[in-house]
């Protein structure tokens, strides 16, 4: 017996200590804890707000292509000021291509065919990314096996290359056996919109219906 009351009497003491303990922190803490909290609160709403009022910041896309300096397939200057004020379909790829470009070429004439004359409102381009053997003259005797409204755009490496790199298209060189090389290089065709601003893509092997909606979203 007399243990066990020992044993209430300590879990006693031992409540009324934890009780002044916490009093004690209360009383000490409670006040600057409160304000801490209070003024943290405040910051966050402030920041949050001011943020939420702040005018939604541009897309990543509309930095792409931001500024070039090339040449169409007839020796004409082409800057990125070029594809402002219509859309675009803008392809990256090269006149030695085995397969992949001429296809896509092919489909692009095909759209462009098929949307009449809705294709007038938009340009469409064939961005070289082998300047080194795609000549203006090389492009444009290229574009013509597929139709008259592609445009071939080359330029000297070095600002060919800045505009691959602008535009966020993959582009690699890739030796033959037999000395030569082929290019490994993005499939997708680019609809740019009549700012400048990239707006949506269409990849190799797309269906023609899907891709025909892409351009006439484009064009709205």
């Amino acid at each position: 017996m007399p243990t066990q009351l020992n044993e209430r009497r300590g879990g006693s003491r031992a409540s009324l200590r934890a009780k002044e303990e916490k009093a004690m922190f209360t009383k000490e803490w409670s006040v600057p804890a409160i304000l801490t909290v209070f003024l943290l609160s405040v910051c966050g709403l402030i920041a949050y707000f001011t943020w939420s009022l702040m005018p939604p910041a541009k897309a990543a896309e509309d930095h792409i292509g931001a500024s070039f300096n090339l040449i169409d397939d007839r020796s004409q200057p082409v800057t990125a000021q070029a594809l402002k004020g219509h859309p675009s379909l803008i392809y990256f790829g090269y006149t030695h291509c085995p397969d992949v470009c001429p296809t896509t070429l092919f489909e692009m004439a095909g759209w462009l065919k098929t949307l009449g004359p809705e294709a007038d409102k938009l340009k469409a381009y064939f961005f070289s990314v082998d300047p080194e053997r795609d000549t203006p003259e090389v492009m444009h005797k290229y574009t013509g096996n597929f139709t008259d409204r592609i445009i071939g755009v080359t330029g000297n490496p070095t600002e060919m290359q800045k505009a691959i790199k602008d535009w966020r298209i993959y582009a690699k060189k890739v030796p033959s056996p037999d000395g030569d090389y082929t290019m490994d290089h993005t499939a997708s065709v680019l609809l740019v919109d009549a700012d400048g601003s990239l707006r949506s893509l269409i990849a190799y092997g797309e269906d023609k219906d899907v891709a025909l909606q892409k351009i006439r979203n484009l064009l709205k």
